[in-house]
Parts: structure tokens; C-alpha cells; sequence
């Protein structure tokens, strides 16, 4: 666990940090805490009057991110602002904070290098374990439950929607045939025998990012952020959201699209921001990130 926080790094963190603007007294929500790494950088620029509020619904990745932020707030001392965590997932923000109390919001989509480096969480195929693929490790079906339970046109219709696999019913077809299947390890062999070899990615990628965020509803969980935000921040709060894949950043662009449209929002990207060559030299995951920021219309500018 120490060394997965040791090459932790948290994608587009300057552009990040720059687009959220912190006040030193004002409140910020990290939607997605992660192993805390945008949440250490937000609590560097806020002052003894600031405030963070912390949300994941990861039991795990909370605990890493409460040690790694109690230790900075140490270090902080007397200029260390309140600091709040919330281990719930982000779609319920509005039971937990006030209307137009915000200062700014972010929420980096997705799974996090905890999910992703260790085997025992399911959600890799580079590595063997089971096949559990929850966020939220305390309820939910596991990807196995869905992979083995769920009649194959349905399986077929998740994958081709949730993973854009255009091969959905072959794949659907060979897993059927496969139960049960019971690990990551045997779930990517059976995907790779009914697909092609790709160029860029493993066979399994699609199917796997598919049942990910099925299992953890993770687009549903993302309109609820979209449609809970401009009632949470203050006028000329900022929201910035960081997506891995079209699925999530369509729904961001067409939400602040949608925000523009009605006078919510005022766009501060009017391209999404990407990693430089350098960081996805450094972090090869950042490759496919992209930024979108926007503040919200109302009385009041940023000084």
C-alpha cells in the first residue's frame, strides 16, 4: 500500500489546481479523493479560514487519503484549514453540503491507481485476481455476479454501451460460454480468444472498462454531479472535472453545453485540456485525460 502511494501522481495537476483557482478562505469539495493527491494541493493553497470537504466511496482509498491529509494539516500547523471527509459517493454531495456554499468543486472520473495496481480489487486484467471490479466494496453485485447471472443479450447490450465494443455479441457469446468464470485473469483469456488483437490496447480493455462502470454506475453518478452542481456553488464558483474516456467526457460537455445554453455556466475550456508530453512521459495514464472547467454565472467576480 506505501509503495502504491509512492508513484501515485494526479493527472493534470497544475492545469488542475490553476482552473479551481483556491481562495485560502474558501470551501472546496474533492469529489473524488482518490489516494488524496488533487486533495494535497488544494489543502496547500487554503489557509486556517479554508475548508476541503473530502468525498470517496472507496472504504480503502479514504483511510489513504485521511493519513496523507492528517499529515500535511500537521505540518500546516495553525494555517491548516477544517478539513471534512465524506465516505459516500459524490452523487449524494447534496445531502452533505449547503446550497451556493462552494467555492469550487472537482471530481477526477474514474478509477484511481489503488483500483488499478492492486490485483485483489478485480479491476485489471494485467493481473490476476478476482473479479470484483466495486468501488464500493461494502454493497453492489461484482463484476463476477454480472458476468455469470446476466442473460447474454443483455450482457451483449452492457458491453456495446457501456464499453463502445463493437464485437459485444461475440463477446457476450464466448463469455456465456465460459462460465462461470470467476477471475479477472480468465475473463481477459476469454475475451481475447473471441477478439481480434488490437494495435494500441489489450482485447479485454472495453469489456472490462464496460463492466466497471456498470457495476459502480459510474454515468449515472456523473450526471448527478453535473445536475447537483450549480445549486452547490457560489456565484463564480468554479467546477473542474477530469475524464478518461468519451463516455464521461461526453457528459461533460454536453452538461456544460447544456449549462451555457441557460446561462448556468461561463466555459473556461473551450477545448479540453490534456497532459504535455512531459507528464504522459511520466504518468503513460494521463495520455488520455481531459479537462473541462467552468464557473457559474451570478453576482459577483473572482478577484
Amino acid at each position: 500500500m506505501t509503495q502504491i502511494r509512492a508513484r501515485h501522481e494526479p493527472v493534470l495537476f497544475d492545469e488542475a489546481l490553476d482552473f479551481l483557482h483556491v481562495r485560502p478562505e474558501g470551501t472546496y469539495v474533492d469529489c473524488t479523493l482518490g489516494l488524496g493527491g488533487h486533495a494535497e494541493g488544494i489543502l496547500r493553497r487554503l489557509g486556517p479560514k479554508g475548508r476541503l470537504i473530502g468525498f470517496d466511496r472507496d472504504p480503502e482509498a479514504l483511510e489513504l487519503a485521511k493519513a496523507r491529509l492528517a499529515k500535511i494539516a500537521a505540518e500546516m500547523a495553525s494555517q491548516a484549514p477544517e478539513i471534512e471527509f465524506v465516505g459516500e459517493s459524490f452523487s449524494r454531495i447534496g445531502e452533505h453540503v449547503r446550497q451556493a456554499s462552494l467555492d469550487g468543486m472537482l471530481a477526477d472520473f474514474g478509477v484511481s491507481s489503488l483500483h488499478l495496481d492492486e490485483a485483489r480489487r478485480g479491476f485489471s486484467f494485467q493481473a490476476n485476481g478476482p473479479l470484483d471490479m466495486r468501488m464500493d466494496t461494502r454493497s453492489g453485485p461484482t463484476a463476477e455476479q454480472v458476468v455469470n447471472e446476466m442473460d447474454e443479450r443483455e450482457l451483449a447490450n452492457l458491453i456495446y454501451e457501456y464499453g463502445e465494443e463493437r464485437r459485444s455479441r461475440t463477446v457476450a457469446r464466448a463469455i456465456v460460454r465460459g462460465r462461470p468464470v470467476t477471475s479477472t485473469g480468465q475473463l481477459a483469456r476469454i475475451v481475447a480468444s473471441a477478439v481480434p488483437p488490437m494495435k494500441h490496447i489489450h482485447p479485454a480493455t472495453r469489456t472490462f472498462q464496460a463492466l466497471r462502470i456498470f457495476v459502480n454506475r459510474e454515468l449515472q453518478e456523473i450526471r448527478a454531479l453535473f445536475e447537483a452542481a450549480p445549486q452547490l456553488l457560489k456565484p463564480s464558483g468554479r467546477l473542474v472535472v477530469i475524464s478518461f474516456h468519451s463516455l464521461e467526457d461526453r457528459i461533460a460537455k454536453d452538461s456544460i453545453r447544456a449549462g451555457l445554453q441557460q446561462g448556468i455556466w461561463k466555459v473556461l475550456t473551450k477545448k479540453p485540456v490534456t497532459a504535455g508530453e512531459e507528464e504522459i512521459g511520466r504518468n503513460p495514464r494521463s495520455r488520455s485525460a481531459k479537462l473541462r472547467a467552468a464557473e457559474k454565472q451570478g453576482i459577483g467576480t473572482r478577484q
